[in-house]
Formats: structure tokens, sequence, C-alpha cells
């Protein structure tokens, strides 16, 4: 029997956005984010990834690979320690001005940063007027390399990826013979020792993070961070995120970092407000000068066709994974009611990014429908990411993949051991189709294609 909704238009969600509580809850229950060590009380701001949440990521991170380096032929790729000389850190100015201001509440004595306070009023109790005044609070984490520990053996966690890409910008470049224009890309995890933790797995201590740093020509820079913005706004829209909770905004002059010509953030709209997803900064020529002088290393790139060296400037689009995987949970949530007057949960995940494209169901466990069953799971695995389900009732278990946002069920029932077909049934319109096995690989691939979102060519974003 079709299940149906009482409205057929799958984009006709719930009015609003849901709330915190609601995404944290859906998280833990269906595997996707597990409060870290949570059998010992768990530890402020660290969780752990399930089976669906790594799935996300991975399909996330492969994602951003294939459209930055994959796809391009003037971007490569490296991966640089996480532990690097501390020297690399006094070059980049982080460990003399890599600093939040720190207040404490005098009624509560709760720790905060000042800039996030408003209405000069304490978050945590309330109290109007009573703090302490701001002090610098390095956001470094230091850890402690060999057998002596001293301050001679001190060493850091990176805070972001992008210095390991400056410091290898001579051997990146010498090795690939790439000419100017061209980026370098990393994935890695980064550290910070926050103040402040909130909003779940939006701002952690621990989190990961995609970045690329863009050289190009001095003169060129401006035009190339217009670029960047559009084609980075562009990927959002390829992994489904609703462009009416997307906005471009760029840094006034007061926001702008030193070393900075221009920077913008893409924020997404969330219940607590808008919130910063990614960052893309005019960097100039700061990093490599920095680490040339401190260095004694010349980082310049020598132009042929001008017989010169310069120092080229960077443009830089930088990402948390963990903040886009939040962002499509909570763009993705809906809860509906069906024309039966049933409700159900379910996230309207783009298939690209769904921990799973196709879930397999038997209609039940009988030991007729198992190796039937079992033979179409491992026909489809190889192609798409694959859920055999064949726990509690048919029903439940749509629910179940609704809930995770498996875009496509393939029911395995009594007639398919008579007539080699199952049935396809589409999560958005919850219709169902009946095709040969033989088919079935290409009219779930054709199916997927079809719920792609549209993304539009570069020329038509509008920034």
């Amino acid at each position: 029997m079709t299940e149906a909704t009482s409205n057929s238009n799958a984009d006709d969600q719930s009015e609003g956005q849901a709330d915190l509580e609601t995404i944290v809850s859906l998280a833990k229950r269906r595997g996707f984010v597990f409060p870290s060590a949570e059998i010992y009380g768990g530890f402020a701001a660290a969780y752990d990834y399930g089976p669906l949440g790594v799935e996300m990521k991975r399909q996330i991170r492969d994602l951003w690979w294939q459209a930055m380096v994959r796809e391009r032929d003037d971007i490569v790729g490296i991966e640089a320690a996480i532990i690097t000389n501390p020297a690399v850190w006094k070059a980049s100015g982080h460990l003399d001005t890599f600093s939040d201001p720190l207040v404490d509440c005098l009624n509560c004595q709760a720790r905060m940063r000042q800039d996030h306070i408003e209405d000069d009023t304490c978050p945590e109790c309330g109290t109007v007027g009573k703090f302490t005044e701001a002090r610098e609070f390095n956001l470094m984490l230091s850890t402690q390399i060999g057998p002596v520990q001293d301050e001679s053996s001190r060493a850091y966690l990176r805070p972001e990826t992008a210095q390991g890409m400056f410091i290898n910008f001579e051997n990146v470049q010498t090795t690939t013979r790439k000419r100017l224009p061209f980026g370098i890309a990393q994935i890695g995890k980064s550290f910070r020792n926050e103040i402040t933790t909130k909003q779940f797995i939006f701002r952690t201590r621990e989190f990961e993070q995609m970045e690329m740093e863009f050289f190009c020509y001095p003169e060129d820079s401006l035009q190339w961070h217009e670029y960047w913005k559009k084609e980075r706004l562009r990927w959002y829209y390829r992994l489904g995120v609703n462009p009416d909770r997307l906005r471009l905004r760029d840094h006034t002059a007061e926001e702008l970092s030193h070393y900075s010509d221009a920077t913008s953030d893409i924020e997404v709209q969330y219940r607590w407000g808008w919130g910063e997803l990614e960052g893309i900064a005019h960097r100039g020529d700061f990093d490599l000068k920095q680490h040339a002088e401190h260095s004694g290393k010349s980082l310049t790139y020598f132009d042929t066709d001008r017989n010169e060296h310069l120092v080229p400037h960077v443009i830089e689009p930088a990402v948390g994974v963990d903040r886009i995987l939040l962002t499509l949970l909570f763009d993705a949530y809906a809860e509906e009611e069906l024309e039966n007057g049933e409700k159900r949960t379910v996230l309207h995940l783009a298939p690209d990014v769904a921990p799973a494209e196709v879930a397999i169901l038997p209609l039940s466990r009988n030991e007729r429908l198992g190796p039937t069953a079992k033979r179409v799971y491992d026909l489809i695995r190889p192609q798409f990411r694959t859920q055999y389900d064949d726990a509690q009732s048919i029903g439940r278990r749509y629910r179940r993949q609704d809930e995770i946002g498996t875009p496509l069920a393939v029911t395995v029932d009594f007639d398919t051991i008579d007539d080699d077909a199952v049935t396809i049934r589409d999560r958005d319109t919850m219709e169902q189709i009946r095709v040969p096995i033989a088919e079935l690989a290409n009219k779930l691939r054709t199916r997927l294609e079809e719920l792609r979102p549209h993304v539009p060519e570069h020329d038509e974003i509008n920034v």
C-alpha cells in the first residue's frame, strides 16, 4: 500500500527549523554523534561519530576534495603534521596574538568570552554588569615532546591546517612545477582551547578542517577573492543546503585581520541566529613573508615570463567538516503528517551526503526471502552506499530509513521469488514502483540523479 502525506509536495516540511535539542537527540538515537566518554560522564565539548555520522563526514570530505582537487588542474593536496616545530607558530603570530578576551562572572564564577556577552548580561545566571576585567586567553593547546618535561620540550597541537601549506609552498611548487595561480588543499584535525563551547558540534576544541590556500599574482588577488566567494557558495548548493538559509557577509574594516585586504563569511541561519559556516579570506602575502623572515628561507615564486621573483598573495577558503554536518542535519530535518494521521520524522538529505543511498528490506525474516534479499543486497552494495535491514515490521523500517535520510528503499517480498522483481520506495514522495531485479541498478541510479539538487553555473551565482 502506498503511503501519502497530507501535502504531496516533499518540499513542504514543518514550518521553521528543529531546535538544537531535537537534533542532538536524533544524532545520538540514530548513531550520528555520541557524547565522548559517555560511560565516564562525558568530556566537555568532545564528541564521537557513530556509524552514520562517520559515513556523512566521509561523504562531505570526499565531495570537498572532489570539487577542490580532483576536478581542477590548478590545485593539489598535501597532508601536513599535526604537531610541528613551535617556531612555525611563533612566525605565524599564533603564540603572541591567537587569543580571545576572557571574563568571569562575579556572581556565578562562569567563564566566557567577553565578545559573546549580550546586553552586559551573564548568559549563565542572568546577572547584569558584574564581570571581571577582560584578560587575553591564548587558544593554543600545548603538549610535551620527549622524556624531559620542561619548557624546551613544549610543542603545540595545530590550531589550523593553513600553516602546513605555507611552509610547504616551495616544496609543492618545485615538485609539481605549478605556475601561478595555483592552490594547495588539505583536510585534517585542528585544536583550539576554546573558552566557550556551545551549540553541540558547532564549536568544539577538536574539529576537522578543510582549507585551501590559493596563490596568485598580487594584482589579481581581489578578483580571485570574488571568484572563490561564488565558487564556495555554489558548492553548498551541490550539498543540498537550502539557499534561503545561506548568506554571504563581507567583513567590515573593523573586523579584518591586520594582514587581510578582504574577508567574507558564508553564514547559515540557525535557530539561535546567523552562524559562520565558512570563511573566505584574502590573506595577502603575510604568511609567506613571515615564514621567510623567521626561517631565513626564501619563499618567493620565480616568474619566468616576468624574469622576477615575487611573493604571491593568498586567498583562503576554510571550513569545518563538523559544522557542515550539523548544518545538513538542521536543514534536512522535517516532521510530516501522513494522510492516515500518522506522523513521520524524515531527513531530506541529498543523495550525495546521506549516510546510505539505498536500503534493502526483505518483507520479513523468512527463510525463503532471506537468500533472495541477500542476492539483491550483494548485487547493489558494490555500486551504492547500502544498508540491509530486516528487523521489525516493514513499516517501522521505512520510518527508520526516513529518519536517517536514506533516499530509496528496495523491498523484497514473496512475489520476488516468482517474478524476480522488487519494489523501490521513494523517501520524499513515498511512492512505490515495481522493477525487475535485472534493471534495479539502473533504476536506482536514474532516481538518485533526479534527486540531486540543481547546481547553478558559476556565473549564475549572485554575491
